[in-house]
């Protein structure tokens, strides 16, 4: 579909917003610093303003995020429940049990759980689901596993919890403490345990954190309340960032300070296992958002998608070189057959696409067939509801009749919203805003389709249907250099919440015939005036390339060639020079 170009009106510049460099203290973790005797680029300062920052204060405690800033973790609901039954525990040596989730932030909340408590003296119990065996979360088949392989008497439930409600009331019947930890949004009443910790059940300010965050506020609680001096927990960030990164919520508060001093410590990681899987994914430093959402992230989750995330649990754990390297090699390789089913599921689930000729008119997409493997229905499920800006359902079916399936929206509509309106023909769901889980019978999938059709159509805009690409800022190619690089890199870590700008340079042309590299993507030489640049256009060998001169959409980014730090310019969107609104 195309996009509609949309270039944000630039703020007015006032109060002096280009001398905010003034209240930055100097290198703060960064690769490179800008030159602080000069003024804040207008552009930079602009994409500031706009974040609502109005003094100098605020735009330092943004551009370099501190540690200090961190709030108190007992705003939290229910948390000083939950570090008193913990410390019980640890006081009568009690049998616990952490129980997770499959995914990045599952993993890696347990992996940090289980090191502050093996540091209090407990000997926790670890448990993870099988994905394909047990579903999600606290399902009866899971819980009566660990329960016969563990016999739990505080059970801690992490990224998952909020929505089971009938699981944990059996759980307390059978003599089980349970305590959730967990970021999901409640579809009704919380289930009754010793304690939710979820920000999203209260108004702590802290709605935005994942649950590897929740688990590090739970470890600062559990600190202040009974102090460990050889524990550093800010060496545990580099768990933080992974897990925050990988499950896409938004880098604001602190999950901007977590991020920003969480990849500081992955570049620089004394986990062996950490180490072996950057060896393996092509990882250095400087570690950048899509390091860790593209090459880490990935190879972290393929265990858990195809079969037990224990080998990744196992590999953020463990202490030996050769039993890490073994592990980074099979997540690797289990990341390279993933990467082989999703291209299989996703060729048929656009076969099915192709044979529907009203895709385009309807509000949302459903998609089932049998025996689509359920690890990778959710990365299916966000490349087409990007290419057609569509929310989707993506559904495998088993040889029984029942379908699992996970769902991606796009901006403007809540996913669980909507679920919660087709919730008759689902047997459960769960999730957030943008990404969501069910599980429904066959027979239930097309009358599904039509109300989660209407669903999207009655909670969307004709407006929220079209896709637009909103380019931050018009730059000319020569105002591009190194020192303005230095300060969009303050701007960092990008991510959802705090995505990467994108510039609009206007009425660009080739200086050179462009050059194709392994068949799809391009480079380009590409002039403005008297200002030539070299530009990456990825993919952009795939198309026809309209007939200059461009208006080009592009990001930038640092590229170190030589031991010398170069702007590479990298062209998301390119089209014939027009007219923009």
């Amino acid at each position: 579909m195309q996009s509609r170009w949309i270039l944000s009106p630039p703020e007015e510049l006032k109060g002096g917003a280009t001398s905010w460099k003034d209240a930055l203290a100097g290198p703060a973790g960064m690769p490179f610093f800008p030159d602080l005797s000069r003024d804040i680029p207008p552009c930079i300062a602009r994409l500031l303003l706009r974040k609502g920052f109005g003094c100098p204060e605020e735009v330092n405690a943004f551009l370099q995020p501190r540690l200090s800033s961190l709030g108190d973790p007992f705003l939290l609901p229910q948390m000083k429940a939950a570090v008193s039954r913990i410390l019980a525990a640890l006081d009568r040596h009690e049998r616990i049990v952490l129980f997770g989730d499959y995914d990045v932030d599952g993993v890696t909340s347990l992996a940090l759980l289980e090191e502050i408590l093996r540091a209090y003296g407990a000997a926790p119990e670890l448990f993870l689901p099988l994905r394909m065996e047990e579903g999600y979360g606290l399902s009866r088949e899971s819980l009566e596993r660990c329960l016969e392989q563990h016999r739990p008497q505080l059970l801690v439930a992490v990224d998952c919890g909020t929505s089971s409600g009938q699981e944990i009331l059996a759980l307390t019947e059978r003599g089980v403490d349970v305590i959730v930890l967990d970021h999901h949004e409640p579809k009704s009443k919380l289930p009754e345990c010793v304690a939710v910790v979820n920000p999203k059940t209260g108004k702590s300010g802290f709605e935005y954190l994942c649950s590897v965050g929740i688990v590090f506020k739970l470890c600062h609680a559990l600190l202040k309340t009974r102090p460990l001096p050889d524990f550093d927990l800010k060496s545990k960030l580099d768990l933080v960032a992974l897990g925050t990164v990988a499950d896409i919520v938004p880098l604001r508060g602190e999950n901007r300070i977590f991020v920003h001093r969480g990849a500081a410590k992955i570049a620089n990681s004394s986990r062996t296992g950490l180490r072996k899987l950057m060896g393996v994914a092509g990882v250095h430093a400087p570690i950048l958002t899509e390091d860790i959402g593209f090459r880490l992230g990935p190879r972290l989750n393929a265990a858990g998608r195809l079969s037990t995330a224990e080998k990744s649990l196992r590999l953020l754990l463990t202490h030996d070189e050769t039993e890490a390297a073994a592990l980074a090699q099979l997540l690797d390789q289990q990341n390279r057959e993933r990467q082989q089913l999703e291209k299989e599921v996703f060729v048929a689930a656009q076969e099915r696409i192709d044979q529907e000729p009203d895709v385009a008119v309807q509000a949302g997409i459903v998609l089932a067939e049998r025996d689509w493997h359920p690890g990778v229905l959710g990365i299916v499920a966000s490349r087409i509801a990007r290419k057609y800006h569509r929310p989707t359902i993506v559904i495998g079916l088993d040889q029984h009749g029942l379908g699992k399936g996970s769902g991606r929206s796009i901006e403007g509509l809540n996913l669980v919203a909507a679920l919660q309106r087709c919730a008759s023909y689902l047997q459960k769901f769960g999730g957030h805003e943008m990404a969501a889980g069910l599980t429904i019978r066959q027979e239930n999938v097309d009358p599904f389709r039509q109300n989660f059709r209407q669903a999207a159509r009655e909670l969307l805009s004709n407006d929220d249907l079209q896709p637009r690409l909103r380019l931050d800022h018009e730059l000319a190619l020569a105002e591009i250099d190194v020192d303005f690089l230095g300060w969009h890199e303050m701007l960092q870590p990008f991510g959802n919440g705090n995505p990467q700008p994108l510039f609009l340079a206007r009425k660009v042309a080739p200086v050179a015939p462009p050059r194709v590299v392994n068949d799809k993507h391009l480079i380009l030489r590409i002039g403005q005036g008297n200002c030539h640049r070299r530009a990456v256009y990825f993919d952009g060998a795939t198309a026809p390339l309209a007939e200059p001169p461009w208006d080009i959409a592009f990001c930038i980014r640092a590229d170190n060639y030589g031991g010398e730090t170069l702007v590479e310019m990298q062209i998301e969107a390119l089209r014939e020079a027009g007219s923009i609104e």
